[in-house]
């Protein structure tokens, strides 16, 4: 499971991090907003689903990646976050990933 979520971890700012300015080494998804998610057009969205459905996913799931629902939690994410774009992802996540 810790090879999934480094793998989708390393996706998601690979996705995300040419984005921002040169000088950014890191990025703190508590401070990614939905609004920046949502204009990180299909694939980046695509990616944080991705990062989200591995950080909250348990230490002993199994490494199974079931598109499914990985689509049903990101649809949800999307809705709440067209709702309110100021907060910040992983708050807006939480409810709907937990």
């Amino acid at each position: 499971m810790k090879v999934i979520r480094a793998l989708a971890t390393a996706i998601a700012l690979a996705a995300v991090v040419p984005a921002l300015p040169a000088q950014a080494q890191k990025l703190d998804m508590t401070k990614l907003s939905c609004k920046d998610m949502l204009e990180g057009g299909k694939d980046g969205i695509i990616i944080v689903w991705s990062w989200l459905y591995g950080y909250y996913s348990a230490d002993d799931a199994e490494p199974v990646l079931d598109f499914k629902v990985l689509t049903d939690k990101g649809t949800k994410l999307a809705e709440a976050c067209k709702a309110d774009p100021s907060k910040d992802v992983i708050s807006a996540a939480k409810p709907i990933y937990d």
